[in-house]
């Protein structure tokens, strides 16, 4: 670890207060951001903690419980927040509820306003075929800026090998539309390091991946993926869609 991933991590040890404003969040990412570039994910994570306090969670998708993992082994009972759209997978309901059951985090279930039927009612049936971006903005993008009106910042599981898309993410950046500081503890880790870390610690997996389902969303836009396929390509197959805008 270099000296200044070692001043980043401790800068603002301790110091954490309740409801930062945006410019001052925007300020401390600018400060540190480029210093935890190359930080160990542990490092990144033991910054957020000590910088934003209880005013840090992490999300997860439940595709596998790597980040929530990782994250207990820094903070015990840190805040761990899953989006239940209404429409996922048996398997992911069921990884969360192991994850909720074997690690020592405060998981923390969020719905959207409308459950399905609701939403069908106001809007159609099937919201997802005729407007996906609709049914996303509904059914996951509010919830969860709704959800993270309590934090001043949030980690994810968001890989740069996963997308081009997300080459670029920073693993310490600012998330202009959510006013929050955006943590991707993992942004450096290679599908291999992934596998690695699941099979040292013995992390729970969805067992979708093992089905075909290497990238899981809602069960109506999700397909299993051929051999050689990207990962991703099961996700709103046949569209243009490739983000739910949670991430853009």
């Amino acid at each position: 670890m270099t000296v200044a991933t070692t001043r980043a991590a401790r800068t603002f040890r301790g110091t954490h207060t309740e409801g930062r404003t945006p410019e001052e969040l925007r300020e401390l990412v600018s400060h540190v951001g480029a210093e935890l570039e190359l930080a160990p994910a542990t490092v990144i994570i033991e910054w957020a903690v000590a910088t934003f306090g209880k005013r840090f969670c992490v999300t997860s998708s439940m595709g596998d419980a790597v980040l929530a993992h990782l994250a207990s082994t820094v903070a015990p009972d840190i805040d761990v927040v899953f989006l239940d759209t209404g429409y996922h997978f048996a398997e992911t309901i069921g990884t969360r509820d192991a994850v909720e059951a074997t690690l020592p985090v405060n998981l923390i279930t969020i719905t959207p306003t409308q459950s399905v039927a609701e939403q069908d009612a106001a809007y159609g049936k099937d919201l997802y075929k005729s407007d996906p971006d609709k049914c996303c903005a509904l059914r996951k993008v509010q919830p969860l800026a709704d959800a993270l009106s309590g934090y001043d910042a949030w980690a994810t599981g968001l890989r740069r090998a996963e997308t081009h898309n997300r080459i670029i993410a920073p693993v310490v950046g600012w998330d202009a539309r959510k006013a929050k500081v955006k943590v991707s503890p993992l942004a450096r880790w290679s599908d291999e390091e992934v596998e690695q870390y699941v099979a040292d610690h013995g992390v729970l997996v969805n067992p979708l991946v093992q089905d075909g389902y290497p990238s899981i969303g809602c069960w109506p836009c999700t397909r299993r993926v051929a051999p050689g396929e990207d990962a991703r390509s099961g996700r709103w197959a046949g569209t243009s869609k490739t983000e739910c805008g949670i991430h853009s």
